[in-house]
């Protein structure tokens, strides 16, 4: 049987530790990348007002931003006060167990104050590039630096550049 966090009785519209928790029992990373934020009225925590939401590229939730988690990624986002240049910020989440709100311990959810490098994929090589490769006299290193490429694939090109 499945346990259940006692959190998500609750049903919060908005990211919190529970959902990352549940993230990290499923073995993913918690590194996100902020599409963009947006100044909103919501209600969080039975409160009415205006926050700053956090808006994802990833399928998760929208984040209710807190001072501390905001100046954090205004530090990323080159400083810029403004919440209309957070866009495309990556973050790296973890549980805080010591984040308190109104004096008691509550836990949070928290960035990293490592921005995480986000790193572009490289093409796949293919077969179709075989013969291109071969008459520039390419090795499976140099490939490497701008492809991916399979083992199999590897020992195919191999073959085909030496005929």
């Amino acid at each position: 049987m499945e346990k259940k966090h006692f959190r998500k009785v609750y049903k919060s519209e908005h990211l919190g530790v529970a959902d990352l928790e549940d993230l990290i029992e499923e073995g993913k990373k918690l590194i996100f990348t902020i599409k963009e934020v947006k100044q909103e009225i919501q209600v969080v925590a039975g409160k009415r007002g205006e926050f700053n939401i956090a808006y994802f590229n990833e399928a998760i939730k929208p984040w209710v931003l807190n001072a501390t988690n905001a100046k954090q990624i205004k530090i990323f986002a080159g400083g810029s006060p403004f919440v209309e240049d957070w866009k495309n910020v990556p973050v790296e989440l973890y549980v805080d167990a010591n984040v308190k709100m109104k004096g008691d311990i509550v836990g949070g959810v928290r960035i990293n104050p490592i921005k995480p490098t986000t790193t572009k994929s490289k093409p796949e090589f293919t077969e179709e590039k075989f013969e291109q490769a071969k008459k520039a006299n390419a090795t499976i290193d140099m490939i490497k630096k701008s492809y991916t490429i399979t083992p199999e694939l590897e020992t195919k090109y191999i073959d085909y550049a030496k005929n």
